[in-house]
């Protein structure tokens, strides 16, 4: 019985350095300041302006979901990458996209993982707010 649970709680371990080692968060603490202080509006959210930078700073750069790494078969490097998936981004309906739960933390897939700079409350309403309005590429 012991065995069971220490190789359990091992199997455990092990998989949760597999998924925090995956990403490489070097980034530049300034470039993350001044989109941490950037403001999203409450609408007309742009995707170039406000959207592909979180994306940028906290998604590609990380070492994860760029077009090289697609940690969970997913790239957000682009529009097209971001929406590719229903699934995904259901432009519309975010209490649908699983985006939208990964960011707002409530998925079995939290992002950014434990361990990574988390999006601030704006950055959260500004992406489910995005999704909302039709998930444009504007």
């Amino acid at each position: 019985m012991n065995s069971r649970i220490s190789a359990a709680l091992f199997l455990i371990l092990v998989f949760s350095l597999i998924v925090t080692s995956a990403c490489d968060d070097t980034i530049n603490q300034d470039d993350q300041d001044a989109l941490d202080n950037k403001v999203i509006p409450s609408s007309n959210v742009s995707y170039a302006e406000y959207i592909q930078p979180i994306f940028n700073l906290r998604c590609n750069n990380a070492g994860c979901h760029n077009d090289t790494d697609h940690t969970g078969n997913l790239s957000l490097t682009s529009h097209a990458n971001a929406t590719q998936s229903y699934l995904v981004v259901a432009p519309g309906s975010p209490d649908n996209s699983s985006l939208v739960w990964s960011v707002e933390g409530n998925s079995a897939y939290p992002m950014p993982p434990v361990g990574y700079r988390p999006l601030t409350s704006n950055q959260i309403k500004g992406i489910r707010t995005w999704v909302k309005e039709g998930a444009k590429n504007n």
